[in-house]
């Protein structure tokens, strides 16, 4: 009796356990026997631009499926998918009658035309479920922003993948109950499992500067036949990334999925995942040091001979034969090295590399998307003098883009530094991605003011002159650095550039990025290749805008001059000739003698344009 007792009690608590806590396994598990499913895909969420613009959006479309065990006819099968899916036949009826797997997917994404004729034909076996694939209203506007899905919609690339839980929602099913051999009951009772769709994204891109900026950055690259081009249009305010691309892109509605090369590289947002020395535009940093650690006086006079010998090393200036007696204000405005190696060696390298910290180099800027480089910086304890030398001027460092562009927004957008952002909102959770940042100060609004006074003075007088747009305050800064290939200078490769911020009321309120990678018809300076195209920026979104000029910057015409030729004329000669009429000028190369101009000779500009003297 014992013993039975205890088999009882055992047999007893066993099934106890098999109704009460196996229940829903086990039933999970007769539904499968019992049971096929199809799966309904959740529409993925639209992402728009911050007017509401639709940038991407989910269309329907459907994948076919095929039950062997339950065709009657492969031949009408295989006939009617390979008319309508564009597949062959032999493929088809191997589906149709393979008994390998219960169940085959024929094709996916299929249109509906195609899907509702298959469905015309009623075919035993046949099942067709509802996905969704993407599409892009305004084709290649915004594609490297978005990044790229999978074929079962799946964030790959972009902000498709950063925010693919937010995009993505939930599959639903169809069960259709079926006999062990997989074929439908017909008088069984389907179940249906609704899909939730995926949220939408609000982006701080603005459609229309996307497409100014795109349409640039192609212009930019077929007329300096440069490998690639790319630009940021940043909102000092808020941090918002208004617009982001690199050229070439390709139409998001014809993405060449058989080119993996060519796919990648037009995809990638080469200015948040790529670094690149920044050169001279850098300098906007150091002076900004100085300025608010009271290191330097704006009226102070530097002398620049070409060169600086610092630990020992003769360290040039871009000008070889010098700059002479200068002003800090001149010194910005002409690039000068010698200056900014002045400037470092008084703050010196625990201070700098303090204030780099602030700034956010050498870090992830924290925004929105995958891939983001965070630079190269030299570790502070094995930094030389001379090494701070050439950081005081922008070589031996790298930063990414967006890391640059957010540390200069800082600067002159009154000391705040902001985290950029792409999203600002996800409508349907109510709910903003970032509310209430503040930003952190990094300079005082006295050191702001006087570093925005100093780079509006670039553009009006100096080498950024091109992207002038008269009536309006805009402040920049031109750059030009070398660039490496395994560890080397590469000779004759630069990275021209221009980082330009607009004023509007006294306030700082847009930063223009760009640079020309290996500019290779128009010579190398970002006072010659970069800045017009900033220029070009700022004067469509200023019209795009309807921003009002400000009367007293306004200018009356000039008239325009004319390049004289000064080839074979001794340098100093070929200087004063353009300089007496009215040119700012810039030397290219170590000769004596004048070989040419860029702009050629005969060539009409303003009073102040660049002109750059080959020698």
């Amino acid at each position: 009796m014992v013993a039975i007792f205890i088999a009882l009690a055992v047999l007893g608590g066993r099934l106890f356990y098999i109704q009460i806590f196996s229940a829903s396994t086990l039933q999970l598990r007769a539904a499968e026997q019992w049971y096929r499913d199809l799966p309904l895909g959740a529409r993925r969420g639209n992402i728009v631009d911050r007017n509401g613009v639709v940038m991407v959006e989910s269309v329907p479309t459907y994948s076919v499926y095929v039950r062997p065990v339950a065709v009657t006819n492969p031949d009408e099968v295989a006939t009617v998918l390979s008319r309508y899916l564009d597949i062959s036949y032999q493929m088809a009826y191997n589906k149709a009658t393979s008994r390998g797997a219960s169940e085959w997917l024929v094709k996916m994404q299929v249109e509906k035309e195609p899907a509702m004729n298959i469905v015309a034909h009623r075919l035993d076996g046949v099942f067709l479920s509802q996905t969704y694939r993407r599409h892009y209203p305004l084709g290649t506007v915004g594609g490297q922003v978005f990044g790229m899905v999978s074929v079962d919609n799946r964030g790959q690339e972009g902000l498709e993948s950063f925010y693919d839980n937010v995009l993505r929602g939930r599959d639903g099913r169809i069960a259709t109950p079926s006999d062990l051999r997989g074929i439908p009951m017909r008088d069984g009772v389907d179940f249906f499992f609704p899909a939730i769709p995926g949220k939408d994204l609000r982006l701080n891109v603005d459609a229309t500067i996307q497409n100014i900026l795109q349409s640039t950055l192609a212009e930019a690259l077929y007329e300096q036949q440069a490998v690639s081009v790319g630009g940021i249009v940043y909102c000092i305010q808020t941090g918002g990334i208004v617009a982001s691309a690199a050229a070439p892109f390709f139409d998001m509605n014809d993405q060449p999925r058989d080119n993996v090369a060519e796919l990648m590289a037009g995809i990638k947002n080469l200015p948040i995942v790529n670094v690149f020395e920044p050169g001279s535009t850098f300098k906007i940093l150091t002076v900004a040091i100085a300025i608010e650690e009271g290191l330097v006086q704006e009226d102070e006079v530097f002398n620049c001979p070409g060169f600086r010998m610092i630990g020992g090393e003769r360290v040039k200036c871009w000008k070889r034969k010098g700059h002479g007696s200068l002003t800090l204000a001149e010194g910005v405005m002409n690039s000068c090295n010698a200056v900014m190696m002045d400037l470092s060696q008084r703050i010196g390298v625990e201070l700098y590399y303090e204030y780099l910290r602030r700034f956010g180099i050498g870090v992830k800027t924290g925004v929105d998307f995958r891939g983001e480089s965070a630079g190269l910086v030299l570790p502070q304890r094995y930094v030389r003098p001379v090494d701070l030398a050439r950081i005081g001027f922008g070589q031996a460092i790298a930063t990414s883009p967006i890391q640059f562009v957010s540390a200069i927004s800082a600067i002159v957008g009154d000391g705040i530094l902001r985290t950029p952002q792409f999203v600002t909102e996800i409508p349907q959770a109510g709910a903003n991605v970032r509310p209430n940042v503040r930003g952190t100060r990094v300079v005082s609004r006295e050191t702001s003011r006087r570093m925005r006074e100093l780079l509006y003075n670039v553009v009006d007088a100096g080498s950024g002159k091109h992207s002038r747009v008269d009536g309006f305050q805009i402040g920049g800064k031109t750059g030009t650095a070398q660039k490496y290939e395994d560890g080397i200078i590469a000779q004759g490769k630069y990275i021209s550039s221009f980082i330009a911020f607009l004023s509007v009321d006294g306030v700082a309120r847009y930063t223009v990025f760009l640079y020309v990678d290996q500019p290779s018809r128009n010579g190398y300076y970002g006072s010659i290749v970069a800045a017009p195209y900033v220029g070009q920026i700022f004067a469509q979104m200023i019209d795009y805008l309807n921003l009002s000029a400000d009367a007293n910057l306004v200018t009356a015409p000039q008239p325009l001059r004319t390049v004289p030729s000064v080839s074979q004329l001794p340098l100093f000669s070929a200087v004063a000739r353009l300089r007496a009429e009215g040119f700012f000028v810039q030397v290219s190369g170590d000769g004596l003698t004048a070989l040419g101009t860029f702009p050629a000779s005969g060539t009409q500009l303003g009073k102040g344009s660049p002109v750059v003297i080959r020698t």
